[in-house]
């Protein structure tokens, strides 16, 4: 695939999204490649002259989108800051970063954290555990538990939390998707988030550390 990455820019962006987008909405067995050539507008020659087969390409987008996401968005993480919330926000900031930048990055992505992952070469396996693993780290490690009231389970906490940011996320995937929303109000939606982890702190903090 040293053929692809040598491909200009433009061209290549093009194929990479229609790519991301077929797999998202239809997922890998349904995916055509038919249509992938067509959103991309070059020929179905040049496809597979990058990609032998389909399966090729779909575990290239896998390798693609996990470096994406290593790169652009866990890597920027600043561990540094105890306060769970805090940095929960910040999680969040860069994630939505990221998905303003690579939407169909995130859209594919997110089906295939879903699927068969038995499937993917050892090498791809090996890739997404790794990200997971450091993802959970730079969430929960070194956390200032003493901020939290004293009668609230921490795990408790962190579950609500995180149901909440999975219910905000999606909210906000199906507006954009469904373009109810640009991309410029990222701001206002980000602003929106933040209040609400700001009324959790007040929920289960110590008052005298919210």
């Amino acid at each position: 695939m040293k053929k692809f990455q040598e491909l200009d820019e433009e061209k290549k962006s093009r194929i990479l999204e229609a790519a991301l987008l077929e797999f998202a909405e239809e997922g890998y067995e349904k995916a055509s490649t038919n249509n992938i050539v067509k959103q991309a507008g070059i020929g179905k020659g040049m496809l597979f002259y990058y990609f032998k087969n389909k399966k090729q390409l779909y575990h290239y987008l896998v390798e693609y989108s996990l470096t994406i996401m290593q790169e652009e968005y866990m890597s920027e993480i600043d561990i540094s800051e105890t306060d769970f919330i805090e940095r929960m926000k910040e999680v969040t900031r860069l994630k939505w970063e990221v998905y303003v930048k690579h939407p169909a990055v995130f859209r594919f992505a997110s089906t295939f954290f879903l699927s068969d992952m038995d499937e993917l070469p050892e090498r791809l396996k090996e890739q997404y555990a790794s990200l997971q693993e450091n993802g959970y780290a730079l969430i929960y490690k070194d956390i200032d538990y003493t901020l939290f009231r004293e009668d609230v389970s921490s795990e408790k906490l962190f579950q609500i939390i995180q149901y909440f940011l999975g219910g905000y996320e999606e909210r906000l995937r199906i507006e954009l998707k469904q373009q109810l929303i640009q991309l410029s109000d990222f701001d206002s939606y980000v602003k929106e988030f933040f209040e609400y982890l700001d009324v959790l702190k007040v929920t289960f903090y110590k008052e005298e550390r919210q």
